[in-house]
């Protein structure tokens, strides 16, 4: 069995060798711990239920519910146009390495660099949303418990900065115990949900709120016009579905990626859709006076277990299953960050990209780009100290970032006819490859105009939202570095391949009809074409190559 395991480890290897990079990662991860870290870092009915407060104030009940059916169905088809490049081409780079494989020859170190940085700070706003959750809820369980107590934002900030640096630690000297870890973080999500759902349906027994209230009622105090209104509602349900590229990230720490990968991508949605619904359709049955849990200082997930259970104790008994998780999530997502922002410094994306592309060789995993992540989290938290919102700005920030991110590489496949890939295992049948990508497409162009709006009306400058200021900072230094080196020295994935690999490629085995004496175009940078084929449609997925004999 050992044999078995380290002879598919080689072959796995072999495949990222041609896709430029040697392994550097430990295949550690089974598919099940794999997945586990795919869902603790999406974890869907922990938060969808923890930013209750985004959704039932801007659309009420109808948001919250048949926005999550909304979202799920997009990010669905956007999930399903990513595992079609995840089984292509599995390597941790994700979005911006897909860019460059399928991307015009004059456009891919442009494109590539967009989406690297794009990818790149979506990530590390993710890692600041767990610990913003944890710490909201934390804050909610002390005015729960002490009705007198004045929350101040930087109360908030500390317990903020204590989540990531549990974090931190684990992820840089517990390496080895992730793998288990993310088993447990699985485990302890699915138990949550099944031992809250039973416990506030049983306690709250026989009052419940009527089926119309749950699946039909709409509230609106914003100020927004009610079809906006329910629209920027989605930013809840798009928060608790986002991140599921996090297994592209980590995909040279599985065996066996290009089967397994595109699995549990669309695995941890159809999860967290799945659960989602229940859990929000439960809590919705007991949550009560629908006013009193919006203006609720405890937050409205507090609220609504309080007046299911009728028990302060047994009220903060059930938060701690979120709360957990919430620090499950904040590991996980720190260490997808960690892996993608490693991914890109490899590639030469980043300032100082060889300090922050090594691997320490003690621990086996990428500490600098580990310690680079978690300062800027720090950095990024900041925000919260000036500003109340915050934290609607820093999880825009995330799924809008993300999401763009999404789009990008099937955006560019579509404009070429969708032909760009090379064979690969998981593959979307024609009308249906088309819908998903187009769908998914449409999804984010419509949600990241919307996300940048400020949650209410009247605007002021403590509830603007941020997230474009964000943005917008993103983008100045990301401009600033491709004037000052990218334009000279970033050309894309760092791809090499010599002769011998270009002859034992698999090409012809992928391409039988045709010859094996392939002419090679260059741009100077590296092969674009071979026997007029863009280097996506064949698998001798090549770059600054050097052709022997």
């Amino acid at each position: 069995m050992a044999r078995q395991r380290s002879i598919v480890h080689h072959d796995d290897d072999a495949h990222l060798a041609k896709l430029g990079h040697k392994a550097e990662l430990k295949r550690h991860f089974s598919p099940l711990a794999m997945l586990g870290l795919a869902f603790a870092i999406l974890n869907s009915w922990t938060a969808l239920s923890a930013s209750l407060s985004l959704a039932l104030p801007s659309g009420g009940p109808t948001s919250v519910i048949w926005g999550l059916i909304t979202a799920g169905i997009c990010n669905m088809c956007l999930a399903t146009s990513l595992a079609e490049f995840l089984s292509a081409y599995p390597t941790a780079g994700g979005q911006y390495h897909w860019v460059a494989m399928i991307s015009w020859k004059k456009w891919v170190p442009l494109l590539s660099w967009i989406t690297g940085w794009i990818n790149v700070s979506g990530w590390i706003a993710l890692v600041a949303s767990g610990g913003l959750l944890g710490s909201q809820l934390i804050i909610g369980v002390i005015s729960f418990m002490n009705p007198n107590y004045a929350p101040q934002r930087w109360h908030q900030f500390l317990i903020y900065i204590g989540y990531n640096l549990v974090a931190f630690l684990l992820n840089a000297f517990a390496n080895n115990l992730l793998p288990y870890i993310t088993k447990g973080a699985f485990t302890w999500s699915i138990s949550g949900f099944v031992i809250i759902s039973i416990t506030v349906l049983a306690c709250a027994s026989p009052n419940y709120s009527s089926g119309s209230f749950v699946y039909t009622e709409f509230i609106n105090t914003t100020n927004w016009p009610d079809g906006i209104a329910w629209l920027l509602g989605l930013l809840q349900a798009g928060l608790g579905l986002t991140g599921f590229d996090a297994v592209a990230h980590m995909v040279e720490e599985i065996p066996n990626p290009t089967v397994e990968g595109p699995r549990i991508m669309l695995a941890c949605v159809a999860i967290g859709v799945f659960t989602g619904f229940i859990f929000l359709t439960c809590l919705l049955l007991v949550a009560g006076d629908v006013t009193n849990v919006i203006e609720n200082p405890a937050g409205p997930l507090l609220a609504i277990f309080s007046n299911a259970t009728g028990s302060k104790a047994g009220s903060i008994c059930l938060l701690i299953f979120p709360l957990v998780c919430l620090l499950f999530a904040t590991i996980t997502i720190m260490t997808t960050s960690s892996r993608m922002t490693y991914a890109f410094a490899r590639d030469g994306g980043l300032p100082a990209s060889r300090f922050f592309a090594k691997i320490h060789s003690k621990h086996e995993m990428p500490l600098n780009a580990l310690i680079l992540t978690t300062a800027l989290v720090v950095i990024f938290g900041c925000i919260f100290l000036g500003s109340s919102s915050a934290f609607n700005a820093i999880i825009s920030a995330s799924v809008v970032a993300l999401g763009v991110s999404y789009a990008i590489p099937p955006a560019i496949n579509c404009l070429r006819g969708r032909k760009m890939l090379p064979p690969r295992p998981f593959v979307l049948p024609g009308p249906l490859g088309w819908f998903c990508n187009l769908l998914g497409i449409a999804y984010v162009i419509v949600t990241t105009v919307l996300f940048l709006f400020p949650p209410a009306l009247p605007v002021t400058g403590s509830n603007m939202n941020y997230c474009i200021v964000a943005f917008f900072i993103v983008i100045m230094i990301s401009v600033f570095q491709w004037f000052v080196d990218g334009r000279r020295n970033y050309k894309g994935p760092q791809i090499e391949l010599v002769g011998e690999d270009l002859a034992d490629d698999g090409y012809q085995n992928n391409y039988p009809d045709k010859t094996d004496d392939r002419s090679v175009e260059s741009d100077g940078n590296g092969i674009r074409e071979i026997n007029g084929h863009g280097i996506g449609e064949l698998d001798g997925e090549v770059r600054k190559a050097e052709l022997k004999g």
